[in-house]
């Protein structure tokens, strides 16, 4: 029978986030924590990304921790093999591999007032903690859409973030759904070696020139040997990203010369004035992600591609049909279809205080506080939390950010003293959420003329932040208890035996 673990914080999973959550409880001194991953390593979405030609499309030295900066990174823009790497490097730098429980997948969370702690149910053993820390991140689980007669496809079907390296597409005849971020990294890849590639396009991305190369030698000796002009590189890609914002979030007009640029990107490698037209968009750019690439459109003009403006209606044996009538014979369907993000799975099974799920009290739209607390989940701390995404930068100054608000949280739980927690205050949800969406109105994503991920069934954007990263990072800098209710454990309730951690000195 699998044993009983009793911790003080619980963090689900290993991606930036939870790494990033980890390193930062080690630093402050607490080391009574576990790291709870369904998977058997570290990594997140750069290990569950391995597709063909999977990169970052955020500079290396941007897309790294502040405290753990990274002066051998390949190129400026790195791919999932060295991003993957190096997770797996700060893992084993600041000591997290005794804090992992591999292999156990969070099946349900439940919120026990008496004890005023978490009850955690695994895959691989039970648990419970204090304080519960999401690391789940937006970008875990694929979705497909539910396609009429894909169930009886008789060829290979699997989605980007599941690719299947055992599955030879040489020659064959491969439909790929899809042209999001992952779909035009995919695409120049294997349309070197399959027989034909038909791409269903609902709506086209704005592409620009991906400023890739490779860093030479004398630059990672450099920063080795003076880690501040790595620093100083970093604060130099960092700024600016951040007078980009202005243009993404109160002018979107600004962005039209960025707009005439991308269509000269189109005219380089597009001569054919009808595939052209299919392939420019109708909604303004920054209004999607935009998307970097050097590769995508040359690819899409190659003879053995075929680009069908319509997405796919439905599956008749090897025959897909798109929307707009146009049939074909394939042998194997990839989707590009994104995640699950506005309704993320891990809501399915966290229970609050009142007994109801995250999900459940949802259901008329995601609502926190500062991208990190819910109402009626006391102790509940969410890492990527909604309205944290970013339109045109790294979400590890994100990440860090949160890692902040975590750390006072726990402060203040600890200058409580006793058994407490904190509960967030509904009043302050909906003033932090009616501001943000406020400023969300005149913002490219919502008043550039596009459907996108980023917008839920009511059309609110509920995932990413309407501002700086400098802004972010001052409004979670500290916890305001005004913001909280504190809550007392009662008085009969049972006291955790306890044995007192040495605080471990600051790595």
């Amino acid at each position: 029978m699998a044993k009983h673990e009793h911790v003080r914080v619980a963090v689900i999973g290993s991606g930036f986030g939870g790494i990033g959550a980890a390193v930062r409880l080690r630093r402050e001194g607490i080391t009574d924590f576990v790291v709870l991953e369904r998977a058997d390593s570290v990594g997140g979405a750069w290990r569950d990304n391995s597709y063909p030609g999977c990169a970052c499309d955020v500079p290396s030295h941007l897309y790294s921790f502040s405290f753990a900066p990274n002066p051998d990174w390949p190129r400026t823009f790195s791919g999932q093999r060295h991003i993957r790497a190096y997770l797996e490097h700060v893992t084993d730098t600041f000591g997290i591999r005794p804090h992992l429980r591999l292999n156990h997948e969070m099946l349900k969370a439940r919120w026990d007032a008496e004890a005023l702690r978490w009850e955690i149910e695994t895959s691989g053993g039970t648990f419970s903690a204090e304080v519960l820390v999401s690391a789940a991140g937006p970008l875990s689980d694929p979705r497909i859409p539910d396609i009429p007669g894909l169930v009886d496809f008789p060829g290979k079907v699997f989605h980007s973030a599941r690719w299947d390296h055992d599955y030879d597409l040489r020659g064959k005849r491969v439909a790929m759904v899809g042209t999001g971020a992952s779909a035009i990294q995919i695409v120049p890849e294997i349309q070197r070696e399959v027989g034909r590639l038909t791409l269903f396009q609902r709506t086209p991305p704005w592409v620009m020139p991906r400023m890739d190369r490779a860093i030479s030698g004398v630059e990672r000796r450099l920063h080795r040997a003076l880690p501040v002009t790595a620093t100083l590189r970093r604060g130099v890609l960092w700024g600016i990203r951040e007078l980009q914002v202005g243009a993404f979030t109160k002018h979107p007009g600004e962005l039209g010369l960025v707009e005439r640029l991308a269509k000269a990107n189109i005219a380089r490698s597009i001569k054919d004035p009808e595939l052209r037209a299919r392939l420019t968009p109708s909604y303004r750019i920054g209004c999607k992600r935009i998307l970097l690439s050097n590769t995508y459109y040359p690819a899409l003009a190659q003879p053995n591609v075929d680009v069908v403006a319509s997405g796919l209606r439905e599956v008749r044996g090897s025959t897909v049909v798109a929307a707009d009538g146009t049939e074909t014979e394939v042998d194997a369907i990839v989707f590009g279809t994104g995640f699950h993000v506005t309704d993320i799975p891990i809501a399915e099974r966290v229970v609050g205080a009142e007994g109801h799920t995250l999900a459940e009290s949802w259901k008329d739209g995601v609502q926190v506080l500062r991208g990190a607390t819910a109402g009626g989940f006391p102790n509940l701390m969410m890492i990527i939390g909604p309205n944290t995404g970013l339109g045109n930068s790294s979400m590890i100054l994100m990440i860090e950010s949160q890692l902040n608000y975590m750390a006072d949280y726990l402060r203040q739980l600890d200058v409580l003293g006793g058994r407490a927690a904190l509960a967030v205050r509904p009043s302050a949800v909906n003033a932090w959420n009616r501001k943000v969406q406020s400023r969300m109105e005149r913002t490219v994503w919502k008043a550039g003329g596009c459907d996108s991920w980023y917008l839920d069934a009511n059309g609110r954007n509920t995932t990413l932040w309407p501002g700086t990263t400098a802004e972010f990072r001052r409004e979670t800098r500290r916890v305001d208890l005004s913001e909280y209710e504190v809550i007392r454990a009662p008085r009969t309730a049972p006291a955790e035996r306890r044995t007192p951690k040495k605080k471990e000195t600051a790595r």
